[in-house]
């Protein structure tokens, strides 16, 4: 007679380990939450929209459509699209990181981000990530409209990507130091006016050379100036690496970026 061997009983399963276990997300996923948040918070503000968006492919669309402005010989979107995305660059990096961040320095917004996990580098770096991702936004939108303008772009794509890091960094530095540095009510005063001056005198819409030459002369020394000829010598004029203009905007940005890390204050 045989005998059925008796079962052997099942393991029991392991118990699950239940304690605490305390720590911070990865730096990385840190910055790009937050960077999420700006950009965001960017695209739901109807203010900075109008900033960012609105206010560039209507002057695009407007002074390519008429004849409002004696824009020289070619073709006049040819003229204006450069200055335009120069402009996009300016509102994003500079006017409209100026005024935030100065609203969120007065309402406490940074001092209380700044005792989060996130370090304060890391914020800067989500801001900056942020502005980058922004302005890409813009540069799709007002590509988009030049193209239906008819514009016919060509150059070195590598110098463009330059140009625009180049007048990023400068905007952003001094974006910062007005913040950093000045009343939430004084960075939007101070902000918008330097939007519109550089606008009327920057050469993004206005052709440089029906200034004096003495005056074109500091004229073509502003960030501004800088990066709408730089793009225009690329993308009108076929130039790779404009070396005037790189060199404008390099020392804007490292002026910039140098007295934004020493003057600004978080509270």
């Amino acid at each position: 007679m045989t005998t059925t061997p008796a079962a052997t009983p099942a393991a029991a399963p392991a118990a699950l380990d239940l304690s605490p276990a305390p720590g911070a997300v990865p730096l990385p996923r840190m910055i790009m939450s937050q960077a999420g948040y700006e950009f965001r918070a960017v695209v739901r503000n109807g203010e900075q929209l109008l900033l960012t968006l609105i206010i560039p492919v209507v002057l695009l669309t407007l002074f390519s459509a008429t004849s409002l402005l004696d824009l020289g010989a070619g073709r006049r979107v040819d003229f204006l699209a450069p200055g335009i995305l120069a402009l996009a660059v300016m509102s994003t990096a500079f006017t409209g990181q100026a005024i935030g961040t100065g609203f969120e320095r007065r309402y406490g917004v940074l001092k209380r981000l700044g005792a989060t996990p996130l370090p304060r580098g890391g914020l800067i770096a989500a801001k900056t990530l942020s502005v980058v991702a922004v302005e890409i936004l813009q540069a799709v939108v007002v590509c988009a409209v030049a193209l239906a303008l008819g514009w016919h772009p060509h150059g070195d794509p590598v110098s463009v990507v330059v140009l625009l890091l180049l007048g990023t960094a400068a905007f952003s530095g001094f974006g910062l130091l007005m913040a950093g540095t000045l009343r939430a009510e004084a960075t939007l005063a101070a902000a918008n006016l330097v939007y519109i001056l550089l606008l009327a005198v920057g050469g993004v819409v206005f052709p440089l050379d029906k200034f004096p030459g003495a005056v074109r002369d500091v004229l073509e020394l502003l960030p501004i100036s800088a990066l709408a000829d730089g793009l225009r010598q690329v993308l009108q004029h076929g130039a790779a690496f404009p070396g005037k203009p790189l060199l404008v905007l390099a020392v804007w940005a490292a002026a910039g970026l140098a007295l934004a890390a020493r003057f600004f204050r978080w509270e």
